[in-house]
């Protein structure tokens, strides 16, 4: 199963009106030390209560079309960490079981307690039961891994992954996010890609060509494949 064409395209219009991604004249230096001018950002959405609200009800949309069954959704810390609660709480009360001890609300801590149980450590509530992990933006996706790795050693069932947006980019490695998560048995899914929404933004907005001729040069270097902007 896939999501709908409706769906996909509700939820790019819903990227394109917010401005979640777009062109920058300056470059900024990612987290990953990579140079870019382009940006995907989701902090203004997690920020406001109207938008987030419509930004869990795609979620849940998506999953439900992916006829996926989960019991948490836990959204890795901390940019996703109101998306896994928020998401969370409304996919519990929507079931028919949605009773007392039925439903573990968690939540990731950004730093670990340096002291106590290591499950608390880590953890505002243990994630249980089928688990489906969040992540806004994945790049190199070290922090997703980074959680499916920790959830293996607590034996914790993960149902799938699943990112906001996918930047589309190979590690350092040569690897996609993609490809390293498979090999982990783990379905991953982007439930949107930049590759295919760079294009939309350059055609809705003046973008200097000489910014865009640098998008798709740095595609060249680090993307899964050419993205075409200027021809």
């Amino acid at each position: 199963m896939k999501p709908s064409l409706k769906l996909k395209e509700d939820f790019t219009n819903f990227i394109l009106q917010n401005n979640i991604i777009g062109f920058f004249k300056d470059p900024i230096t990612l987290k990953s030390g990579r140079v870019s001018y382009w940006y995907i950002n989701w902090r203004d959405i997690s920020s406001d209560v109207y938008l987030i609200d419509e930004l869990t009800d795609f979620i849940i949309k998506f999953v439900n079309e992916l006829n996926l069954n989960p019991d948490c959704f836990f959204g890795v810390p901390e940019g996703a960490t109101k998306l896994g609660i928020i998401t969370q709480y409304k996919w519990a009360k929507m079931q028919e079981d949605f009773r007392k001890n039925n439903y573990i609300l968690s939540m990731g801590r950004g730093s670990p307690k340096k002291h106590g149980d290591p499950k608390d450590r880590y953890y505002l509530g243990i994630p249980d039961g089928k688990v489906i992990i969040i992540e806004d933006v994945t790049t190199t996706g070290q922090s997703l891994i980074n959680i499916i790795n920790q959830f293996s050693i607590l034996n914790i069932d993960i149902q799938a992954a699943i990112s906001l947006t996918n930047r589309n980019e190979r590690r350092n490695d040569g690897k996609t996010v993609k490809e390293l998560i498979m090999r982990k048995n783990i379905p991953y899914y982007s439930m949107s890609n930049a590759i295919e929404l760079l294009p939309r933004v350059y055609e809705m907005k003046s973008i200097d060509k000489a910014i865009a001729k640098k998008v798709e040069d740095y595609f060249l270097k680090y993307g899964e494949k050419e993205l075409i902007l200027t021809r």
